[in-house]
């Protein structure tokens, strides 16, 4: 019988052990998705031995993914097959997220290394109180030229890009926003202008650059300047920096008329399945250090004033990338258009690239 009811006993306890262990990895699952973060962002835009050192320091696996747009990634996310912990998404995307609930508001309690970052790039229009963002890069858009190749030829306003001389031989950022941008702010006017009369016009102008165009493309623009291959190119300011780096014939300018000023920010999508993981991971890489080395990788602006300091100043002083306030006033950063407007932009850039395979 003592035996009957010590098993029992025996029984009973293992239960408990087994039914508080369940709990326990219950728990655990419920607070690190399982010890693990999906990060969703732009191609060639982290250090790959950060990735690893995020997960020795914390325990926590990362599954990386790319997207090659603002759209395609607010699509996937807003179809929600792939619950992403942590994506970087630019500025006016912020804001349309916001409009479709599609991100959770930032814990900063959680982010203490908040602090390292330039109080310039806090609190902007597109995300008040930084409560759903936070600073990941910014940068400009603007021109890439290899002055070998061109006979010593500059670049300081957007209609040299029309100059004949240049048949064949100017590369275009495969972007909507970017390349009517580009037209609009040619013609004196902004950016993210919806007067339908200032966009044809815009398009109309850009159909006349057409026989200087020799492609349209997107990351393969740093590689096809390396070649030489081309000798312009309208790209992003951290593309650029690729191309000196690689070649130092080529330099980099803002034409006057002005450009984009953008930002791109890390957020919490309302789909993620490990918050306090994606807290982890902000965090981790607003360190001073982790910034520093992230920056001299991807080779855009950094917003970390702290990181700042560690890196190369020749680089950080380089006012072709990193502009003062007085240059940056000159620049646009991209408005939320809303959907019907952002499509007409779409429609004209396809306009205009057919209109080049006449």
């Amino acid at each position: 019988m003592k035996g009957i009811i010590r098993a029992s006993a025996a029984i009973v306890i293992i239960s408990a052990i087994l039914f508080y262990g369940v709990h326990l990895l219950e728990s655990s699952t419920a607070t690190s998705g399982s010890g693990s973060i999906s990060v969703y962002n732009w191609g060639e835009y982290i250090d790959p031995e950060l990735i690893s050192q995020f997960e020795e320091e914390t325990g926590i696996q990362v599954i990386y993914e790319t997207f090659d747009s603002n759209e395609s990634m607010m699509t996937k996310i807003e179809q929600g097959g792939t619950s992403y912990d942590v994506a970087m998404p630019s500025e006016y995307a912020i804001e349309k997220m916001k409009e479709n609930d599609l991100l959770l508001p930032i814990d900063h309690s959680k982010i203490p290394n908040l602090k390292n970052i330039d109080p310039y790039f806090l609190d902007l229009p597109f995300d008040p109180g930084n409560e759903y963002s936070i600073p990941y890069f910014w940068g400009t858009v603007g021109i890439a030229y290899n002055p070998t190749l061109l006979e010593g030829q500059t670049f300081e306003s957007w209609d040299d890009l029309w100059n004949p001389t240049l048949e064949q031989e100017v590369i275009l950022v495969d972007s909507a926003r970017e390349v009517i941008g580009m037209g609009l702010n040619s013609l004196d006017y902004s950016l993210n202008s919806t007067d339908l009369r200032e966009l044809r016009e815009a398009t109309d102008k850009l159909k006349t650059l057409g026989p200087n165009v020799k492609a349209i493309i997107g990351d393969e623009i740093v590689e096809m300047m390396r070649r030489e291959e081309a000798a312009v190119a309208v790209t992003w300011s951290g593309q650029a920096a690729d191309m000196m780096w690689i070649n130092e014939d080529i330099d980099y300018s803002v034409p006057e008329e002005g450009s984009n000023l953008w930002f791109d920010n890390m957020i919490i999508p309302s789909t993620a399945g490990n918050i306090d993981g994606a807290h982890q991971f902000i965090n981790f890489m607003l360190d001073a250090e982790v910034a520093a080395q992230n920056a001299d990788y991807v080779g855009y602006s950094s917003p970390n004033a702290e990181g700042l300091k560690l890196m190369d100043p020749e680089v950080t002083g380089d006012e072709r990338f990193y502009p003062t306030e007085e240059m940056r006033d000159r620049l646009e950063v991209y408005e939320n258009l809303g959907l019907e407007m952002l499509g007409i932009y779409n429609e004209l850039f396809l306009e205009f690239k057919m209109d080049m395979e006449k």
